[in-house]
C-alpha cells in the first residue's frame, strides 16, 4: 500500500498544475479582452497590422471568392491595385497598362480580334474579359496550370512570347519607377505595412489580383428578373432564356450557374473540377501556339480545348472565341447550330455539345436578346473600377 507521504506528493503536485492552469487561463482572458478586434479582424481572413479588411457586397446567389491565404484582401490593397492596373509605367516603354487591353466600358477587355502588345506585336489570341475573374478556376484560355491570379499577373508583365507590356528582366526599372512616386510610396506602405521595403514584384502581384476580386458583376436585367422584377426581361428574352437553358440550344451545360461557365472557383468549392471544350472551329484555328490544351499536354485529342469563359456581360466583349474569329452573338449561335465551322463539324475531338441543331430566325433573336439580358450596366460605370488617373 502507498505512503501517506506518496498522496500528499500527488496533491500538491495536482494542486500546483491547477493554479498554473488558472493563471494561464486567467492571463489568456486579459488578452482576449484588451484584442477582441484582433480576434475579429483574424476571423476575417487578415490581422490589423495588414490593412483594412475588404467587406464583400456581393450580389444575391453569389458565394464568396476564395482569396488566397497569403493575400488577404484590404481596402488599401485594393486601391493600390486599381493605380497599378491603370499605370502605364507597368510597360517598358510606358505605352500601355493591364487597363489597355482590359477597358472597363468593355467589361474589362478591348474590341480587338487579338489584342496588340506595347510594342506593337499582334498576339495570337483575343483578351478574355475579367468580369467575375475571382471565380475563375484556371487562368487565360487553355492553361492548367496558372491558378492564382498572382501568378496570372506577371504574365503580362515579363511575358516575351508574345510581349504584353515589355518587362521581362526589367524589375528594377519598373520598381525604381514606382520607388519614384510619393503617392505610390504612400499607398504601397499603407497596402503592406509589415514589409520593411514594400516595393517588390511579389507585392505588384498581389495588389493586381485583389483589385481584379473586386470586379464583381451581377446586377443585369436578368439578375433582376431572377430577383423577383418580372418586367426586367422582354418576352423574347424569356424565350431566350428557356431555350438556352433546355435541352434544344443545351448552352448550360458548358455555360451554366451563377457565373454562366463550368468551372468556378469560391469558398464553398469542394472538388475542383477543371474542363476545356473543343468548340468546332475549324482546324486552321488550333495551329500553334494556338492548339489550346494540347500546348501543354502534347495529346492530339487535347488540341482545340479551351476554357469556357463566362458569359456575363458577353454583349460588350465581341469578337468572340479564344482567336476573335465570330464577330457577333447571332454569328456564334449560327457557329453552334450548324455544329461548327467547316472541317470543325467533324473534328473527333469536337466536345459532344457542339452538334447540329435547328433553330428558326425569331429563336435565334430571342437567344440573342437572352445574352445581352447579361450585360450589368452599372458594372462598366462603377466608379471603383474606373481609371484614377
Amino acid at each position: 500500500m502507498p505512503k501517506p507521504e506518496y498522496f500528499m506528493n500527488k496533491y500538491i503536485t495536482f494542486s500546483l498544475l491547477f493554479l498554473l492552469f488558472l493563471q494561464c487561463t486567467q492571463l489568456g482572458l486579459e488578452k482576449e479582452k484588451s484584442s477582441g478586434s484582433e480576434g475579429i479582424l483574424l476571423l476575417l481572413g487578415t490581422s490589423p497590422s495588414e490593412g483594412t479588411p475588404y467587406t464583400w457586397n456581393l450580389p444575391a446567389g453569389f458565394p464568396k471568392p476564395k482569396v488566397p491565404s497569403d493575400n488577404p484582401i484590404t481596402v488599401e490593397k485594393v486601391e493600390l491595385g486599381r493605380f497599378l492596373f491603370y499605370d502605364t509605367r507597368l510597360s517598358e516603354n510606358e505605352t500601355q497598362s493591364c487597363g489597355s487591353c482590359h477597358k472597363q466600358a468593355d467589361a474589362f477587355t478591348d474590341g480587338l480580334v487579338v489584342s496588340v502588345g506595347s510594342t506593337g506585336q499582334s498576339h495570337p489570341r483575343n483578351a478574355q474579359h475579367l468580369s467575375n475573374v475571382a471565380y475563375n478556376l484556371r487562368q487565360t484560355w487553355a492553361n492548367p496550370l496558372l491558378k492564382k491570379l498572382e501568378d496570372q499577373a506577371r504574365v503580362p508583365m515579363f511575358g516575351d512570347n508574345p510581349v504584353e507590356l515589355g518587362m521581362k528582366d526589367r524589375e528594377d526599372l519598373l520598381l525604381e519607377r514606382l520607388q519614384n512616386d510619393p503617392d505610390y510610396v504612400s499607398k504601397f506602405k499603407a497596402a503592406f505595412p509589415n514589409d520593411q521595403n514594400p516595393f517588390s514584384v511579389l507585392n505588384i502581384t498581389k495588389a493586381l489580383s485583389s483589385f481584379q476580386r473586386t470586379l464583381i458583376s451581377g446586377n443585369s436585367a436578368y439578375d433582376k428578373y431572377q430577383a423577383g422584377d418580372l418586367s426586367a426581361l422582354s418576352a423574347s428574352a424569356i424565350r431566350g432564356k428557356n431555350l438556352f437553358f433546355g435541352e434544344r440550344a443545351e448552352c448550360f451545360h458548358c455555360h451554366g450557374g451563377f457565373n454562366f461557365t463550368d468551372t468556378v472557383l469560391h469558398t464553398g468549392t469542394v472538388f475542383e473540377e477543371v474542363t476545356f471544350h473543343n468548340n468546332g472551329l475549324d482546324s486552321s484555328r488550333f495551329v500553334s501556339p494556338n492548339g489550346g490544351l494540347y500546348e501543354f499536354t502534347f495529346q492530339e485529342s487535347d488540341r482545340g480545348k479551351f476554357r469556357a469563359p463566362s458569359l456575363r456581360n458577353v454583349e460588350l466583349t465581341a469578337p468572340y472565341m479564344h482567336d476573335g474569329s465570330i464577330p457577333d452573338l447571332l454569328s456564334v449561335i449560327n457557329h453552334y447550330t450548324n455544329g461548327g465551322t467547316g472541317d470543325g463539324t467533324t473534328n473527333p475531338n469536337r466536345d459532344v455539345f457542339v452538334r447540329n441543331f435547328s433553330l428558326s430566325e425569331s429563336e435565334k433573336q430571342d437567344l440573342v436578346e437572352f445574352l445581352k439580358s447579361l450585360t450589368d450596366t452599372e458594372f462598366i460605370t462603377n466608379p471603383k473600377f474606373e481609371d484614377p488617373f
